[in-house]
C-alpha cells in the first residue's frame, strides 16, 4: 500500500542546504488498514487498561500506588533521554538530601512530574488538550535545570536536528519553523476530532508520532510527548490517573522504537507502529496491575506481622503506614508528621530494622535515612540508569 507520509522541503543552515521532512497531516491516507491481528492487539490492549483502571479504584488509598508511580514514570522517561538518576535519588532529592547523582539530572525528573500534574489539573478544570496546554507543560518541563535556557514555553523558532553533527548530515530533520506551525494546528485538530472513526487508544498512539515527527521545540519533546500519549488516555476516560509508564517499555526496546518511528516516517507504516504502540499498553497495563497487586500483599503481610510485636504494635503500625506514603523518611520528618516523640519512633524503626521491613541507608550515626526496602525494591524494577 502507497501511503503519502509527507514531503521534504529544501532549506538551508549557514549556507548549508538540507532537506527538512514535513509530515502530512492525521489522520493517514489512506485510511489504517486494522486487520484481525492488530484489532486483537488493540482489544487486548483497552482489556488491560480496564483492568489497570479498575485496580487504581480499589485500592485502600490510590495516592499511594500513584505517588511512586507518577516519580517511576518521571524517571524512566527522563533516562530515555541520558539522566543517571535513581528511584533513591529522586526520593532522597525530595527529602532534601543531596543524591550522588548531578542535581540537573534529579530536577529534570522533578520538572517531568511538575508537568504532568498541571496538565492533568488544567483538564480536570475542563480546559481543552491543546497547543496551550502543551505549551504550558513544556514550561514547566524545562523550568530548572539543563533546559532552562531552551525556550521553556516557546515553539522553536529556529531548526533543529537528530543524529549528527549539522543537518546535511542529520539522521532526521523535522520542518523549519515557517512550516511547523501549520503541522501543530492540523495536529491540534486531530486531538479534538471525533467523527474520524479512530479510537481513543490509536489516537494517542498516532499523536505521539506526529508529535515526535514535528519536534516543536528546542529540548523536551521526547519527554511531552510521552506525557502527551497519558493526557489522552485519561482525557479520553480509558485512565482516572497517569498510572500507565509507557516508557519501561520504550526504555527497555529503544531501538525498535526508534525503528518504528523511522518506518512511519519512511514508508508510512502506520500500522506496524500501532502493534508495537499496542503491545506496549498491554505490556505495561499488566505489569502495572502486578505490581499494585504485590505491593498490597506486602503492606498486609508487613502489618499483620506488626500487629504481633505487642505494647510498640501501634507505634510501629503508624510509622509502618508513613512508610507506606514514602519509602525513605528521616526521623525528623516522622516526629513531624506521626507527632510520636523521637525516643518512641526510634524504638519503633529498631522493631521494625530487626524484622527486616526497613533498613537504615547512610551507615551513619546522624542524618540516618530509612528505607523501606522491600517496597523501594519493587517500585525500582526496571528503573535503574541505562
Amino acid at each position: 500500500m502507497e501511503r503519502q507520509t509527507g514531503n521534504y522541503i529544501l532549506s538551508s543552515l549557514n549556507g548549508q542546504a538540507y532537506k527538512a521532512f514535513v509530515p502530512a497531516p492525521l489522520p493517514p491516507a489512506p485510511p489504517l488498514q486494522l486487520d484481525h491481528g492488530l484489532v486483537v492487539l488493540r482489544d487486548r490492549a483497552l482489556v488491560a487498561l480496564g483492568e489497570l483502571k479498575g485496580i487504581t479504584r480499589i485500592l485502600p488509598d490510590a495516592r499511594l500506588f500513584l505517588y511512586q508511580y507518577v516519580r517511576k514514570e518521571a524517571l524512566l522517561s527522563s533516562q530515555i533521554e541520558g539522566t543517571q538518576s535513581s528511584l533513591s535519588d529522586l526520593l532522597l532529592f525530595e527529602l532534601d538530601e543531596a543524591p550522588g547523582v548531578p542535581l540537573d539530572d534529579v530536577r529534570e525528573v522533578s520538572n517531568y512530574m511538575d508537568a504532568l500534574e498541571h496538565g492533568l489539573s488544567r483538564l480536570r478544570g475542563e480546559f481543552p488538550l491543546s497547543l496551550r496546554l502543551l505549551r504550558e507543560m513544556h514550561e514547566h518541563l524545562l523550568r530548572r535545570g539543563r533546559g532552562s535556557s531552551k525556550a521553556p514555553g516557546e515553539f522553536r523558532k529556529t531548526p533543529v536536528w537528530i543524529g549528527g553533527p549539522s543537518p546535511d548530515r542529520a539522521q532526521f530533520v523535522p520542518p523549519p519553523a515557517d512550516a511547523m506551525l501549520e503541522c501543530l494546528d492540523a495536529l491540534e485538530r486531530f486531538l479534538h476530532a471525533t467523527e474520524d472513526g479512530i479510537s481513543p487508544l490509536a489516537r494517542a498512539g498516532l499523536a505521539h508520532v506526529q508529535f515526535e515527527t514535528i519536534h516543536p521545540f528546542l529540548d523536551g519533546n521526547g519527554r511531552l510527548g510521552r506525557l502527551l500519549i497519558v493526557l489522552m488516555l485519561c482525557d479520553a476516560g480509558l485512565l482516572d490517573e497517569p498510572s500507565l509508564y509507557l516508557s519501561l517499555y520504550f526504555k527497555s526496546r529503544r531501538d525498535e522504537y526508534y525503528q518504528r518511528l523511522d518506518a512511519v516516517r519512511t514508508q508510512g507504516d502506520w500500522e506496524g507502529w500501532l502493534r508495537f504502540f499496542f503491545d506496549g499498553v498491554a505490556a505495561t497495563s499488566g505489569q502495572a496491575v502486578d505490581t499494585a497487586q504485590r505491593l498490597l500483599r506486602l503492606f498486609q503481610d508487613d502489618r499483620e506481622r506488626l500487629r504481633a510485636t505487642g505494647r510498640i504494635a501501634g507505634t510501629v503500625l503508624q510509622l509502618h503506614e508513613a512508610f507506606t506514603r514514602n519509602p525513605l523518611r528521616t526521623i525528623p520528618r516522622l516526629v513531624d508528621e506521626s507527632g510520636l516523640s523521637k525516643p518512641a519512633i526510634s524504638r519503633g524503626l529498631d522493631v521494625m530494622g530487626k524484622l527486616g521491613i526497613i533498613r537504615e541507608i547512610t551507615g551513619k550515626q546522624r542524618y540516618m535515612i530509612f528505607a523501606y526496602q522491600p517496597y523501594l525494591d519493587i517500585l525500582s524494577e526496571g528503573a535503574q540508569p541505562l
